[in-house]
């Protein structure tokens, strides 16, 4: 799994993983971070979501990265917006307001770019990724981000071997793996969300929960 499958999905319109709503977990549990208004935060893997205005209004600065051009730009066609766009080492810039979506790839920002993130916000970023990738994507965004850093993760728990992924499971003892050496982590929530997912139910998935991690950089 690459660039180009994603970029093949954004072109295909096979984007079932865009919600039309702001994810009820981040309007839950966000406030746990408690993060002073100002603060910048950064968003991998972002797509279009609708979580980037939701944080943009609550008086941050949001730094969205999205491999996917298309996504890019549909997020501001949707919302009527002409945004300023320059480029940078980080890749192409699209900026309004507190919004700054990059198009880019998330495995390769600058060190300039991750030390000015207060907190890091993570969906669907993890969960998309193949357990080949996970570490990779922990050591070259996670890892890099300044001590003291605070961040929100969405996980989904479900028996691998019933539905192939993405988004794939990614169980608290492989959180605890991949960030546990340098981030403080507590579970929010943990919630059954089966019955509201049918999806999942018509491919045979037996169990399927989902959790929010609160993380803290030490």
């Amino acid at each position: 799994m690459d660039n180009d499958y994603w970029l093949q999905r954004w072109r295909d319109n096979q984007i079932g993983f865009h919600q039309q709503s702001v994810t009820p977990l981040l309007e839950a549990h966000w406030e746990a971070l408690a993060l002073p208004a100002g603060s910048t935060v950064i968003v991998p893997l972002a797509g279009k979501t609708l979580d980037m205005d939701w944080l943009a209004a609550r008086g941050h600065r949001v730094v969205g990265v999205e491999i996917a051009g298309l996504a890019v730009r549909q997020f501001f066609e949707e919302r009527g917006i002409a945004p300023d766009v320059f480029e940078d080492a980080n890749g192409r810039h699209h900026r309004a307001g507190t919004i700054d979506l990059i198009e880019g790839d998330a495995f390769a920002l600058d060190d300039a770019l991750l030390a000015g993130c207060d907190a890091v916000y993570d969906r669907a970023a993890l969960i998309a990724l193949p357990p080949d990738m996970r570490p990779t994507y922990a050591e070259r965004l996670f890892a890099r981000l300044r001590p003291g850093c605070r961040g929100l993760l969405v996980t989904l728990e479900f028996p691998p071997h019933e539905k192939a992924g993405p988004p794939f499971p990614v169980d608290a003892a492989e959180v605890e793996a991949l960030f546990g050496a340098s981030w403080k982590l507590d579970v929010l929530e943990r919630k059954d969300i089966l019955a509201e997912q049918p999806g999942f139910a018509a491919e045979g998935v037996t169990a399927l929960h989902t959790l929010a991690w609160r993380l803290e950089r030490s």
